[in-house]
């Protein structure tokens, strides 16, 4: 377990990441925590002796990354903006999402929507399936089912998906 204090930030205006509350994983930090690694990776452990688990640690370029707070996990903390965090970190190598019944069930109607799907990063994988077990409304979920099936066919990742749905809304 690494331990360490940083400081809660946000970002003011960048891109997508705008309006994100974070903490700075300095480059030397997450090379003890999972040595060697540039992309993306799962964390558990400690923030303020609140057990955390599941969550991704994201680079931001010079071997530097981010651990975002959402606003739940800013709510327990009772933290904000400028507030100093201590944190207790390791790889959550046990880290797991697993695919809904019927996503799977959709997916496995043709091999090319499955293999499509599984051609994409485990994070994309993650954000389609989030996205889907996040409907409050069976109409939702069926929606979104039809668009992750829609988005396999034509090989979009996660993001590339999120942007076509809203473009053909705003026809």
């Amino acid at each position: 377990m690494i331990k360490f204090n940083a400081i809660i930030a946000r970002f003011d205006q960048k891109g997508e990441k705008t309006g994100w509350t974070y903490v700075t994983v300095p480059a030397a930090v997450a090379c003890l925590i999972k040595p060697g690694v540039k992309k993306s990776f799962r964390v558990r452990g400690l923030l303020d002796q609140h057990k955390i688990s599941g969550l991704a640690l994201l680079p931001m370029g010079e071997g530097d990354f981010i651990l975002t707070l959402k606003s739940s996990l800013k709510k327990v903390l009772e933290k904000k903006e400028g507030d100093p965090l201590y944190l207790e970190l390791e790889e959550d190598i046990d880290f797991e999402i697993l695919m809904p019944p019927d996503l799977e069930l959709c997916l496995s109607e043709e091999q090319k929507l499955m293999d499509s799907f599984l051609i994409q990063p485990k994070s994309h994988q993650n954000y389609f399936i989030n996205w889907l077990n996040a409907a409050k409304t069976e109409p939702t979920r069926v929606k979104r089912l039809t668009l992750i099936v829609m988005a396999m066919e034509k090989r979009l990742n996660y993001g590339e998906m999120i942007r076509a749905a809203s473009a053909q809304e705003r026809l």
